[in-house]
Parts: structure tokens; C-alpha cells; sequence
């Protein structure tokens, strides 16, 4: 990773550089056109934040030169299996433009201390079967636990 990325938490004032990094999340999840995340989930998404009642968390990544290049967004929550909370890594997503460049290891890692701090012991994601060059990373700081993800929209 070049040394000119900074790893840092949100602030109120990235609004409009944080939302072009969403909305590329999003689209490579298959959430644009008519699939469109609506308006009303991201405002709710980045006012979650800045709640401290809510317990969503997010890191940008930012270049030598102020842009952001970088997002990714992380919770803690209670298990059944454990005393301590556990983290949820939710979404991470870095520009086209630094794919690559250990971007994405960076943000991993700031969220691996960031849980530590917190007192978890344990931080886990899902990620699509099909998105094979994330998983070439994820790979390499983390173990596969062999668990297939099931839902049902209510």
C-alpha cells in the first residue's frame, strides 16, 4: 500500500465524497436502476454514524491528496456463542482507481483494531461467491468458516 493512504473515521463533512464510494458499492452488489438502494436508506445509513445510540461504524480511507478512495462500515453485536460482542464488517469498498494497492487490507486491518479496542474477539463478513479477487484477499487475513448465509425478505 502506498504510504500517502490515511485510514481514518468519517466525518460529517465527507458526505459528498463518502457517497460516490456507496453508490459504487452498491452497483457492484447489483443496487443500481430501477434496484436502486432508495434515498431514505442511504441518509439513514450515514446519519447512523453519527449516533451514538446506533451502533454502526465506518471508516474512509483517504489518498495523499484529501480524496477518499475508500469506505467500510462495521457494528458490534451480542452472540450466543460468546461473553464479549462480536464485529461485523458489513461493507468495504475501494475505488477502482487503487484496487490493488492494499486499500481494502488497510480498512480490514483498521477494523480488526478498532473491535479489538472495543473488546471483541472475533470480526467476520460475507461477500459474494462470485466476487473471486476480494476473496484472493480476504483470503490472506482471514480463515473461510464454512458457513453458507441464507435469508428471506419479509
Amino acid at each position: 500500500m502506498t504510504s500517502a493512504i490515511t485510514i481514518r473515521p468519517v466525518r460529517k463533512t465527507d458526505f459528498a465524497a463518502w457517497l460516490p464510494l456507496w453508490a459504487g458499492y452498491n452497483r457492484f452488489y447489483g443496487r443500481a436502476g430501477p434496484t436502486a438502494l432508495a434515498d431514505e436508506i442511504t441518509a439513514m445509513t450515514w446519519s447512523r454514524f453519527f449516533d451514538a445510540y446506533e451502533p454502526v461504524h465506518a471508516l474512509v480511507a483517504e489518498s495523499g491528496n484529501g480524496e477518499l478512495v475508500g469506505l467500510t462500515h462495521y457494528l458490534y453485536h451480542r452472540s450466543s456463542t460468546r461473553i464479549v460482542p462480536v464485529c461485523y464488517l458489513q461493507d468495504l469498498f475501494s475505488a477502482e482507481s487503487v484496487r490493488g494497492r492494499g486499500v481494502g487490507k488497510a480498512l480490514i486491518e483498521a477494523v480488526y483494531e478498532q473491535a479489538r479496542e472495543a473488546g471483541c474477539d472475533r470480526v467476520y463478513w460475507q461477500t459474494h461467491e462470485t466476487n473471486t479477487t476480494a476473496m484472493r484477499l480476504y483470503d490472506q487475513v482471514a480463515e473461510k468458516s464454512g458457513f453458507v448465509v441464507y435469508a428471506k425478505a419479509l
